[in-house]
């Protein structure tokens, strides 16, 4: 935590979102409901692309 509320909710989504997306690959792997697996698939795509950006961001903010 820096104490800038944006820079951290930044970081701390990317963890946040890094834990789903570890919890949606085993539903993928594992899961027996097909809508499940197709809900876990949609989430590890949502969540890999905010991770892009919120990266994107941090640097962006890191330049200035």
């Amino acid at each position: 935590m820096m104490g800038d509320v944006d820079h951290d909710f930044a970081a701390m989504m990317i963890s946040h979102h890094r834990g789903a997306i570890e919890m949606a690959r085993v539903e993928v792997a594992y899961g027996h409901h097909a809508d499940l697996r197709q809900m876990a698939v949609g989430m590890i795509l949502a969540q890999s692309a905010e991770i892009v950006e919120l990266r994107t961001w941090l640097a962006a903010e890191a330049e200035d």
